[in-house]
């Protein structure tokens, strides 16, 4: 028998197995991410194998927040009875191109019980995605006075930032460079006096194409990012998501390490 089964090792070479190198099944449901989870699969069977990780804090592939266009909410095959309880939902207004139709995807958003947390995203600019910054604060305005958490997608100039936060923004989630770009942080500046000047959490969405831009984001004092284009593309996406982690890890604690430092440009 050469069967090699990684669930039952031998690593004593005494002919009894005394360790697995797979970890626990995780549910994709019909997502269509098999070559996602297959992949860090494999990463983690590689880490468990060389000993660099244990079983037991080694998760390569947690969702905490599922993010989506909540125009696909009006599916009747929806899937998101299928999405495991402790995953957070974000969903968006992707496809809305003016104020009223975000607001009305957001109404349908908190119809299905996904509560009232949104993220505004308004775009009538089909070459560069670019948000529409006045149809933006105006969705944001209504749909704060109605209870929800908003979270505005916007190009980061600082007036816009201030309006925003006037306006019951509950966090601001200003663009880094083009959508799908991965040029980084293009707006670094902008970013810089939003996370300087406006007392809500700053978390960078478009544009983060490598670790290393994510830490350089966190280290200016954001909150979070948000990748996709880096991640969907990478040849290893359990590595790439493990440097991501490390990158915004550290990224966060140069920024606690020096956030008293006075800042050149105030």
């Amino acid at each position: 028998d050469n069967a090699f089964d990684l669930r039952n090792v031998d690593t004593d070479n005494n002919g009894e197995a005394d360790a697995s190198f797979v970890t626990p099944v995780k549910q994709q449901n019909p997502f269509g991410a098999c070559w996602g989870f297959s992949a860090i699969a494999a990463a983690e069977s590689s880490l468990l194998a060389s000993g660099t990780a244990q079983p037991d804090d080694l998760d390569l592939s947690e969702k905490h927040l599922a993010y989506f266009a909540a125009t696909y909410l009006d599916d009747p095959d929806s899937p998101l009875k299928l999405i495991p309880e402790h995953i957070k939902i974000l969903p968006n207004t992707l496809g809305a191109h003016n104020a009223e139709e975000a607001v009305e995807m957001a109404h349908i958003s908190r119809e299905r019980g996904l509560g009232d947390w949104i993220k505004i995203e308004i775009m009538n600019d089909r070459r560069y995605l670019l948000p529409d910054g006045n149809a933006t604060i105006e969705a944001t305005e209504i749909l704060a006075n109605e209870g929800y958490k908003v979270l505005p997608y916007f190009y980061p100039d600082l007036r816009t930032g201030k309006l925003l936060f006037a306006a019951g923004a509950v966090a601001l989630m200003p663009l880094a460079s083009p959508s799908g770009s991965s040029r980084g942080l293009q707006t670094r500046d902008f970013i810089q006096d939003l996370v300087r000047d406006i007392p809500l959490p700053i978390i960078v969405d478009a544009g983060i194409g490598q670790p290393s831009q994510a830490c350089e984001a966190m280290e200016l004092g954001c909150a979070g990012i948000m990748a996709n284009t880096a991640l969907a593309t990478a040849d290893d996406l359990g590595l790439m998501a493990e440097a991501f982690r490390l990158a915004i890890e550290a990224g966060r604690l140069g920024y606690l390490s020096h956030k008293h430092r006075k800042n050149p440009q105030s």
